[in-house]
């Protein structure tokens, strides 16, 4: 098993319609303003740009990221990414029901020396770590969205 390999998948239950999310999700320069942990978008080309996280955990993943598939009509985005994390990133935006079924997957090799050092040891930890930012993410696309409902009333 290599240790510093994470693979996730999360499925959130969204109510809003689908478009309205995947417009939300096609804009990471404003994650900031919804998802806490997503501490600064920098873009750096038409469809690339630098992340900067942080969620519990006393440290900063940093990422180059850059867009390898924006399809609106499928409602799919994917995003590579190298530095800190080199892998990948989906956001799967579907009908469910009168809302969303909003599926988020992603797989990455952990690049950053620190985490490398303390793979073992600190794998629950980095596991917690991610399931407590992916919450707050969740939390928050669900407060912009009501915000964003409440001013087209």
């Amino acid at each position: 098993m290599e240790w510093s390999h994470y693979r996730f998948r999360s499925t959130w239950r969204l109510d809003a319609e689908p478009d309205t999310v995947y417009r939300v999700l096609e804009r990471p320069d404003f994650y900031p303003q919804w998802w806490p942990q997503v501490r600064e978008v920098r873009q750096t080309g038409d469809t690339s740009g630098v992340l900067r996280f942080r969620s519990v955990l006393p440290y900063d993943l940093v990422v180059a990221a850059r867009s390898t598939r924006q399809d609106p009509e499928r409602r799919i985005l994917e995003v590579a990414m190298t530095g800190d994390l080199e892998g990948w990133v989906r956001w799967t935006v579907a009908a469910n029901g009168p809302g969303t079924r909003l599926l988020f997957e992603q797989e990455v090799v952990v690049r950053k020396p620190l985490m490398r050092r303390f793979a073992v040891p600190g794998r629950p930890l980095f596991l917690a770590n991610h399931a407590l930012m992916m919450r707050s993410g969740r939390n928050g696309l669900l407060a912009r969205l009501a915000a964003d409902r409440g001013h087209a009333v």
